[in-house]
């Protein structure tokens, strides 16, 4: 396994509250469309597994309440903000590859934004599916970064500009192309897996709003954004202003995952 998804995953030790300035604000609005792709409805128990700090969580207690809802992140900094955000919720450090939970113990068990940040993305999906109920689903859903996440591609593009050599996502991590959750899905045993797409977008007030996400150094956007030098920081950002145009009111960018859902055979 290339190394990169656990490098990248090193970089999420940080407060909830500067993850939500990056990538919470997408994730936010992602996990709603998500939970409905899941077929999360009142009754159910689930595991959210990577919660971060909570904002599937939100969205499953939501639903269901929280005696239903357990929660597992390997970031301690994010299993305090989950915990603190979602009272009532039972909230756990561990890994997605090991999870710290009993067999058959939950009716779905969904990973939002997780899969390309496993070091073993295989043993991660046996361990959902050893999670949920015979009959139970399981779903995980990553952004499609080879165009369907702008911010990210963006960032990438405006790197690649600098240096040919950044390490662009949509080289590096896997799961943001068509099939590729499906092929992992089928492999773990899981049935009746089928394919979508979700849309959400965030606005930014301006183009220092947008930078800032990146200056919070989280996930290997924001890890490649600190490592540079200050000229190459600089020419970065110039690179990316003349892409979005120079923009001097608010702007919207838009973001696509891709999702699949299995069952564990009955």
């Amino acid at each position: 396994m290339d190394p990169a998804p656990v490098e990248g995953a090193r970089s999420f030790q940080r407060p909830g509250e500067v993850y939500d300035r990056f990538m919470g604000r997408y994730s936010r609005a992602l996990a709603p469309e998500f939970a409905d792709a899941a077929g999360v409805a009142p009754g159910a128990t689930a595991l959210d597994v990577g919660c971060g700090p909570g904002a599937l969580t939100g969205v499953l207690v939501e639903r269901l309440g929280a005696p239903s809802v357990t929660a597992v992140d390997p970031s301690e900094p994010f299993v305090a903000s989950c915990r603190a955000r979602h009272p009532g919720v039972d909230v756990r450090v561990g890994r997605a590859e090991h999870l710290p939970v009993d067999d058959a113990a939950h009716d779905l068990a969904l990973a939002q934004l997780v899969l390309h940040f496993t070091s073993d993305a295989a043993a991660a999906a046996s361990e959902m599916r050893r999670a949920v109920r015979p009959g139970g689903a399981v779903a995980a859903c990553v952004w499609d970064f080879s165009h369907g996440m702008e911010m990210l591609r963006l960032y990438w593009d405006s790197a690649l500009a600098v240096d040919p050599d950044a390490p662009d996502e949509a080289r590096t991590l896997r799961f943001g192309r068509a099939g590729e959750i499906v092929e992992l899905f089928t492999a773990a045993g899981l049935v009746d897996v089928e394919e979508t797409t979700l849309s959400v977008s965030s606005t930014y007030a301006d183009v220092d709003e947008l930078w800032s996400g990146f200056l919070a150094g989280i996930g290997p956007a924001g890890t490649h954004c600190l490592s540079l030098s200050d000229d190459d920081r600089a020419r970065v950002r110039t690179e990316l202003e003349e892409r979005l145009g120079h923009p001097t009111e608010s702007f919207t960018l838009g973001a696509v995952a891709r999702c699949a859902v299995g069952r564990r055979p009955a």
